[in-house]
This record gives C-alpha cells, structure tokens and sequence, in this order.
C-alpha cells in the first residue's frame, strides 16, 4: 500500500524575551488522514501508521501475503541448503517450524473466542503448512547412513505420515475433505496413473540420476517400488494435493491455493541443484492439482507420482 504524503514541519520562533523556543502545532498529511497538535511529527506518524495498518484493508492484504512470504522463506531456506550450509538451513527450517507453528497456536485460542470467524481457516491452513518444513527436518535428521537408498523413503515417510494423519485429525478434516473417499471412477484414475511414464522419462532427462537399486532384477525392484509408491507417491500427494490443497482452498482463493501448493511443492526440489527441474515440477504440480480439483480424488495423481519415481530411479537408469 502507498500513499501520497506531504509533511509541513514546524516553524520555530525564538522569542527576544525569552530562551524559550516556541514551537507551532505541526501538521501531517497522509491521504486523507490529518492529524494536528503538539506531539512531534515522529510520534505522529506512528499513530497514523498504526491505525492504517489496523484498518480493514490493510489487514487483509497483510494476511494475504504473510503465507507468500512463509512460501519465499522456505525456497530461500531450501537454496540455503542446497548451494551453502546444510546446518544452518537445517535451523531454519526448524525456526520456520516454531514460527509457523506459534502462528496457527495464536489462530487457535481465537478460534475459541469465536468459531465460525476466518481464523479457524487460518489455523488449519498454518497448522497444514508445517509439514513443509517438517519434510526436510526429518531428511535430514534421520539417521539414514546406514540403509540402502530405498529404505531411506520409508524412514523418513513414516514420521511424516504420522504428523500428517495428526494434523488432519487437529483440523477436522474427513476423508471426503482431503480427496480420499471413495473413487467414482476407477478406469479414469488408472489412466491419470499412466501419465507417470512420460513425466518420469522427462525428469530422467533432466536429472540424469543414479539408480537406486544395483540391477535390474524383478526380485529385487517390487519393494523399493512399492516404498517410492507408497512414501512419496501417496504421502506428498496427501500432504500437498490433499491437505495443503484443501486448507489453503480455504483460507486463500481456491484458484490462488493451486499456484501456492505448487510453488510450495516445486522449491522443495531445489536441492536438486538443477533449474529446469523446478519449473518441471511447478507444471507437473499445477497439473495434479488441477485434476485432483476436477476429480475430486488423490488415486491418479498418486499413481502418477509413484510411477515417475519408480521409472525415474529404477527403470529407466538401467535403458536409456
């Protein structure tokens, strides 16, 4: 918010008669806000400025662009991360976690002053965006050094699972809430599951990875599928095409709810160190969020989810 200002400063007048400094009433002008009277121009201009931010208005274009500004906090923590210190990115998420955390506590002890008011939307969309951060806290804190690549899914999903059930408990949410009820119409979603070989082929291009198994031997290839199935297929789609998509449809515009769960869901691939991987993974987000919207259910867009990863890490290294 902007406004045209003039600010009139006070003449001082010395007397002849005395040492004294006379001092006239000052005057500001801010829009069509004046104030006038003796108090200095500084303590003047605060008062004006806090009533302009408590007016209706500026409230709610604050509120609009506080979960923006915890989305950039998160991509410039992830940066932080990938390209300088994995510590203190790691601090910072857990600062973001506090943060976000004591923010949805505040929502909440309003809420119970008044339960039908936009705060219980507040609450469970903060509550519901401390997952994010929680994401990396836990990829990076497990201890994983020990297990083979595949299994590092499945500990640090399991957690994540559990504070993901939680929060959905905390918020209310049923199962019809958060696109896990009952599929409608199966061929359809089994078809949306097909579209995970092409986005696997292209991320493969992109990121070149290493295989996560040593060969290429059925026996050995279903349970790490089933874990990348599983532990990144269902549960990002249920954190972020489920939860994340539901609470922020609420609290935010629900077309403005698809741009920020993507946005979200793309900078938590920037430790990937490769750009053109983030804007693939913004559009692949976008897609999935506009068909769970359109089909009122997470089983394509999971199936898809799992199939490009299990084509990306255990298929295609060993072809192509």
């Amino acid at each position: 918010m902007s406004y045209n200002h003039t600010v009139k400063t006070a003449k001082q007048i010395n007397s002849p008669s005395t040492s004294e400094t006379l001092v006239l009433p000052p005057r500001l002008e801010v829009g069509s806000w004046k104030l006038e009277g003796r108090r200095s121009q500084i303590c003047q201009f605060i008062t004006l400025l806090i009533s302009n931010i408590q007016s209706p208005t500026s409230k709610r274009r604050f509120n609009q662009a506080v979960p923006w500004l915890y989305a950039l906090a998160v991509g410039g923590t992830e940066l932080l991360v990938g390209l300088v210190n994995v510590t203190a990115g790691l601090l910072l998420h857990f600062t973001l976690l506090f943060i976000l955390l004591a923010h949805a506590a505040v929502l909440f002890t309003r809420r119970t002053k008044d339960k039908t008011g936009p705060d219980i939307l507040g609450y469970n969309f903060y509550l519901s965006l401390t997952l994010v951060p929680l994401i990396r806290i836990l990829s990076l804190c497990m201890p994983l050094a020990s297990f083979s690549l595949p299994y590092w899914y499945l500990i640090v999903g399991t957690p994540l699972f559990a504070a993901a059930f939680l929060v959905i408990r905390q918020a209310g949410y049923r199962a019809q809430d958060i696109y896990i009820s009952r599929v409608k119409n199966l061929p359809l979603q089994l078809a949306l599951g097909l579209i995970g070989l092409p986005l696997g082929l292209i991320e493969f291009y992109i990121l070149s990875p290493a295989p996560l198994i040593k060969t290429f031997d059925l026996t050995q290839i279903w349970l790490p599928a089933l874990i990348l199935l599983v532990f990144t297929g269902l549960a990002e789609e249920l954190i972020f095409r489920g939860i994340l998509l539901k609470s922020a449809g609420e609290y935010l515009k629900k077309r403005t709810a698809l741009f920020y769960v993507s946005f979200l869901f793309a900078v938590m691939h920037i430790t990937h160190l490769v750009t053109l991987d983030v804007f693939f993974v913004f559009g692949v987000a976008l897609l999935f969020a506009l068909l769970v919207q359109k089909t009122n259910s997470l089983l394509g867009v999971t199936l898809a989810h799992g199939l490009t990863n299990i084509t990306l890490y255990l298929v295609y290294p060993f072809f192509l």
